[in-house]
Parts: C-alpha cells; structure tokens; sequence
C-alpha cells in the first residue's frame, strides 16, 4: 500500500468537492435542445400508460439533470434492491400519509438511498484521513463506510417515523376543538359538508389541512363518508377512526350528528387527559433517577462532610 501524505489526503477530497461543484454548475446551464414529443406527453399520460410511466422514471433526474440521467439506471436499480432488502413497504407508505407528505414509496426509498450514499462518503472521509494520519485501527477504517452507510439508510427511516409521531400528536391535540367546533357548526344549521369546508377554511393546524383535503375528494364526486373513511384510515388514529366511524353510522342512520360529535369530543378530551397521566407516571418513575443518584448523595454528603472534619481535625 502506497503511504498517503496529509496534503495528497486533503487534496483528494477537496478535488472530489470541486468536481461536483463544477458538475452541478454544468447541470444548471441550458440546454442545447428543446424536449422531444416523448418528453411532452409522456407526463400526461402516465396514469393510463405503463411505458409513459417507466420512461418518466427513466427521465427523473432529481436535482442534477446531468448527473441524474447518467445514473438513473443504477440508481433505480438500487432502490429496489434497497426495497427488496428492507421491504415495509404498506409501513412507509402508512408513515408517509401520517406525516403529511406528498412523497411515493419510490421517492422515500431514494431519498433513503442519498441518505446511505452521504453516510457511506462521511465514512470513506474518515478513513481517509485516518489512514493518512494513521491513528485509526484498521477494522475502524474497514467499517466506518458501512457504518456511515446504514447509519444514513436508518436515519432517514427514523426522521421518518419521528415526522409522523410529532404530527399524529398535533392531530390528537386539535381533535376536540375541530370536532366542537362541528358540532356548533351543526347546531347552527349547517351540513357536514359545510361544517367540513369551514373547519378548512378558518383552521391552520393538521386535522384541518387534511379536512381540507376530504372536501376536496368530495367536491370530486366521492361521497362524504368515504372521503372520511379513507381520510382516517390514512392517517390510522384511534381517535379519528372511531369519530369518523360514529359519524358514518349517524349519517346512514340519520342521527343527530351535533350530538355524535359532542359526545366524540368529550371521549377525545378523556383519552388526551389519561394519555397525560401515563405520561405523567412515567416521568415520575424518571425523575427518581437525579433524585437518586445526584441530589440524595450530595445531600448526605453535606450532612456528614462537616462531622468527618471535625473529627480530623482533632476536636
């Protein structure tokens, strides 16, 4: 093995930098020709269309155009391979509706995949500079790529899963409000529909975006209970799917539906209190930990310092 100075070390990454800086500024620039018929139609086409769909994939070249084409095979194939390895894919996709994104499986499973390559070139950083400095064992240098590589494919997997909790508990939290507010709405004398558009229209929070949407299903054609339905199942919420629930069986019953929801209202208020003191026991059982541990000790240590040196000092 060829010794590696620090400067040639330093020169190679700072070379490899420069080359995609380059790259990428080649890739904003014009290019010399305008798009083919394929290129126009194929994107308006793709929902009837098995080939127009797969020369879109081939055409995908987010975010270097340049770099993108010329990897485009090696990079779909990898992201199969990706999805072959780690599958979950009805779990992706179940966490990508929780938190709010527009993004496909495919598209999470790239962005996983970018995730794997920066993680695997952070390791190849460092070895490189710990074989040039030579104050890394060699099993670290070995595993530091594949380390970095799995650390990045999983980390993007736990922002992932991290999105979707943080939003399914801003859910949770707006869920009696928005459903009072229904249920005035309703004993005003407005419809579900006209509940719904309003909650859109005057909310700012999660549950309203998504109510946004479900009226925007049913001003398509889709009846309000399904647009509900498909809305809760989405989302996968215990407290939105049994009010969307209750609020189907009333509206095939024809019940009264202000009643429904001030009763759901008062149930979500219960489940946010008792979600409260679980977490409440919990931190309890946590804070025992410092008062164990730190202030215990140091309050028996104050206690008995002051006697000990007494008695060496020979009083």
């Amino acid at each position: 093995m060829v010794p590696m100075s620090v400067a040639a070390a330093w020169a190679l990454v700072l070379g490899v930098v420069l080359g995609f800086g380059l790259w990428s500024l080649a890739a904003v620039l014009p290019r010399m020709g305008g798009p083919t018929l394929a290129d126009r139609v194929a994107p308006y086409i793709v929902d009837v269309s098995e080939g127009a769909r797969v020369f879109s994939l081939k055409k995908m070249v987010d975010p270097l155009p340049i770099l993108g084409t010329l990897l485009a095979p090696t990079v779909h194939r990898c992201v199969e391979f990706l999805a072959a390895v780690l599958g979950g894919s009805t779990v992706i996709e179940q966490r990508l509706g929780q938190s709010g994104s527009t993004a496909t499986v495919h598209r999470f499973r790239a962005e996983q995949l970018a995730w794997a390559f920066a993680g695997a070139g952070t390791g190849v950083l460092v070895t490189t500079v710990g074989a040039a400095q030579r104050s890394l064992p060699v099993a670290v240098l070995i595993a530091a790529p594949i380390v970095g590589a799995l650390g990045g494919a999983f980390g993007r997997d736990a922002a992932l899963k991290r999105a979707a909790r943080n939003r399914l508990a801003r859910i949770a939290a707006e869920l009696p409000t928005v459903l009072e507010f229904m249920s005035l709405s309703l004993s005003a004398g407005e419809g579900i529909l006209d509940s719904l558009r309003r909650v859109a229209r005057v909310g700012s929070g999660e549950l309203s975006r998504e109510f946004h949407s479900v009226v925007g299903a049913v001003h398509t054609g889709i009846p309000v209970g399904t647009a509900l339905a498909d809305c809760a199942r989405r989302i996968d919420l215990a407290g939105l799917t049994r009010c969307v629930e209750q609020l189907t069986a009333a509206l095939e019953r024809g019940s009264p539906l202000a009643e429904v929801l001030r009763a759901q209202a008062q149930d979500a208020r219960d489940d946010a209190k008792r979600s409260l003191l679980e977490i409440a026991g919990k931190k309890e059982v946590a804070m025992l930990v410092p008062l164990v541990f730190l202030i215990l000790p140091l309050s028996v240590l104050f206690a008995i310092y002051p006697g000990v040196f007494v008695l060496q000092s020979g009083f």
